[in-house]
């Protein structure tokens, strides 16, 4: 959760002084986004990479744990899907595209800016934030009324990390690798995903 509110700390922080043109002009009239989605995609690929242990969970866990993650971006697009026909100014693709975020804030905001526009940025940077926020909050809710995967579903991709702790607290250690493995998969599929729904949008 700390890491979410400083993240937060810093949008709105780049937000006012956008705002009051503190900063000098050529900052702020240059896109530097793009390298900043090139950095964060190196960095990603990276952690990935070196992590020895995830790959090791993902070539021993029976097959159908693949499962877990398919339903997680089945049920993550279906749900945005569903959103969007009660709001009149996001379409149906924009919202897809925000949701296949799975809660990888900081990667879904910059490449959804680039690819698309700066307000759709923001509502996915906010939209996974409270992904996450709710899955720290609510996963003991989650458990007991929806089942032992009701918490790597809501994490989506934070489950390989940052929600991970509450997830194994409350659906058991057992569950621990089911996590990580749907989070690895979907943070990897965040970045193939995205471009591709918003080619059509």
């Amino acid at each position: 959760m700390k890491g979410s509110l400083i993240i937060l700390g810093f949008f709105i922080l780049g937000l006012i002084l956008g705002l009051t043109r503190f900063l000098p002009s050529s900052l702020l009239e240059g896109d530097f986004s793009i390298y900043a989605l090139y950095l964060l995609m190196f960095l990603v690929g990276m952690g990935i990479g070196t992590d020895r242990g995830s790959w090791k969970v993902i070539r021993e866990v029976n097959i159908k744990i693949i499962l877990v993650p398919l339903s997680v971006i089945v049920g993550s697009l279906l749900g945005v899907s569903a959103v969007s026909a009660l709001l009149s100014n996001i379409g149906i693709g924009e919202a897809m595209a925000v949701g296949a975020g799975f809660g990888y804030y900081s990667l879904s905001s910059v490449i959804i800016t680039e690819f698309h526009s700066d307000t759709l940025g923001v509502i996915a940077l906010l939209s996974n934030i409270i992904r996450e926020i709710l899955t720290l909050l609510a996963t003991p809710l989650f458990v007991k009324y929806f089942g032992k995967l009701a918490g790597i579903a809501s994490g989506g991709a934070t489950a390989m990390d940052t929600t991970l702790p509450i997830i194994v607290r409350y659906s058991g250690k057992e569950y621990a690798i089911i996590a990580v493995f749907s989070g690895i998969v979907l943070t990897i599929l965040v970045p193939v995903i995205i471009p591709i729904i918003l080619k059509f949008v």
